[in-house]
């Protein structure tokens, strides 16, 4: 069904999913209560509720924190949840991120795939159910503005509108996602404390902790009494050991610069390391959290060449040796002792953030944790793991996502799926965390297809023009199958 009249609207799918993406909707401060993620998040708010009203829908703009466009009639509510917030551009793109370049039939832009190109797919969706079909059920696409932070705008959400009866989140993978892992932010902190070797500043480029880091530079001060020479020489021999791609520079830093730094930090010894600084810069790999092995550390890569480097000097860092010890072993299930595993697979562990706040080192990490796994467990495990002198705190958690496979929604959707596209596909576990959890009844659906690589989070992340076209035409028959039931 709707393949012609989807068709025609080819053009119109295009140019308004171009446009989204164009609208740079990272999260930011602001001091306007009507716009609590900022202006960019605003402005995708505001240009899918106009969207929706000049296609014909009811929309409602929730005090800034979100929207939704809608159509229909009846008591019950079929939802549809998506989000128009983007996590930041990242470097080195072949086009620029928003910019939304058309090329080899693929849309590049931040968003393109999460959440921004599905979002409109599910919209053109409702239109042509809308205008073709007699449904008995009211059908709402919510529109949220904080997804890849901490969900205040589904919050928000919840707290003053109506809860859709059961629904679907476009922000996954075809054909459906019937378990997502549980989630949990962890940062631990060591006493940052001098010594012959110094931790002095840290660069991580301010790194989401849903993102595997590309980037991390430390700068260390060296004491009189060490050659720096010689120090060069044991990181270069020990980053060649792990062929790590990390680069060593001696550091000019203002001494007006350093004695700030230094001062922050209750150091004294000022005049005997100004002159002896050094600065390891790490390049890994970004990725999604929920896929750390698809990425490369660049965090992971540089605590433990600096581990490396302090045993050499007989230098204690309780932060480094924690890590070292408990957080190495990263993609294995294995991580913090606890080897653990189920139908969603593994225990990931993605060391995110690095940083110094009053004198502390700061690890910031994100898990994501089997379906059968207790969140109380793992924290836990995580806290008897501490040494003494360090300190920890949890953020972030969200509870396992699971329906049965054989529950009714994950069936609808799969057959759904198979109808449109003629292909056979199985529900599947991920890793991810998506706005499926929001609600009850809900499950994720699309917009990732089977054997496609994920771009989500990724540089030049893109969807390409077929696919947006087919999720369109699934999401149409997705729709008119829930309303009835």
């Amino acid at each position: 069904m709707f393949e012609k009249e989807i068709d025609l609207l080819k053009e119109n799918i295009i140019t308004s999913t171009c446009e989204l993406i164009k609208i740079p909707s990272v999260l930011s401060d602001s001091s306007n209560p009507s716009m609590p993620f900022g202006e960019n998040c605003n402005k995708a708010l505001e240009y899918m509720l106009d969207l929706g009203n000049r296609l014909g829908f009811r929309t409602k703009n929730i005090d800034g924190y979100c929207g939704y466009i809608e159509f229909g009639e009846g008591d019950e509510l079929v939802g549809i949840v998506g989000h128009l917030d983007v996590v930041p551009e990242g470097e080195n793109w072949t086009y620029p991120p928003f910019s939304a370049t058309t090329s080899d039939n693929n849309i590049y832009g931040r968003g393109a795939i999460d959440d921004k190109g599905p979002v409109m797919a599910s919209l053109y969706a409702m239109k042509v159910v809308m205008d073709t079909c007699n449904i008995t059920k009211r059908v709402r696409l919510i529109l949220g503005l904080n997804e890849e932070n901490d969900w205040k705008c589904i919050a928000y959400y919840k707290k003053h509108e109506e809860i859709p009866k059961f629904g679907f989140s476009p922000d996954a993978d075809f054909p459906c996602i019937y378990a997502e892992k549980g989630l949990l932010s962890v940062h631990v902190s060591s006493p940052n404390l001098e010594d012959k070797i110094q931790i002095m500043d840290v660069d991580c480029n301010h790194n989401a902790i849903n993102v595997v880091p590309k980037y991390c530079k430390i700068t260390l001060s060296v004491d009189n009494s060490i050659s720096l020479d010689d120090c060069i020489h044991k990181l270069e021999t020990i980053v060649d050991s792990h062929q790590f791609s990390i680069s060593i520079d001696k550091e000019s830093m203002k001494k007006s610069t350093l004695q700030e730094k230094a001062s922050s930090q209750d150091f004294h010894n000022i005049d005997a390391i100004s002159y002896h600084l050094l600065s390891i810069t790490s390049h890994g790999v970004s990725a999604h959290a929920a896929h750390p092995d698809l990425g490369i550390n660049a965090i992971s890569q540089a605590l433990v060449v600096l581990y490396e480097l302090f045993e050499m000097y007989g230098i204690t860092n309780d932060l480094l040796s924690y890590f070292y010890k408990n957080l190495n072993l990263e993609y294995n299930g294995k991580s913090l002792g606890i080897d653990v595993q189920d139908e969603s697979g593994f225990l990931t562990l993605n060391v995110a953030q690095l940083n110094i706040q009053e004198s502390n080192l700061v690890l910031g990490m994100n898990l994501r944790i089997p379906i059968h796994t207790t969140i109380d467990l793992i924290k836990e495990n995580i806290t008897a793991s501490l040494p003494s002198s360090m300190a920890v705190s949890f953020s972030g958690e969200k509870k396992a996502l699971y329906l049965p496979k054989n529950n009714w929604l994950i069936q609808t959707l799969c057959e759904v799926f198979h109808k449109t596209t003629g292909l056979d596909a199985t529900p599947i576990a991920i890793g991810g965390a998506t706005y499926a959890r929001a609600f009850p009844n809900f499950v994720s659906f699309g917009a990732n297809m089977p054997g496609n690589k994920d771009m989500c989070h990724q540089i030049d992340e893109f969807i390409s023009v077929d696919n947006l076209m087919l999720a369109t035409k699934i999401y149409a028959n997705a729709i008119y199958e829930l309303c009835k039931r």
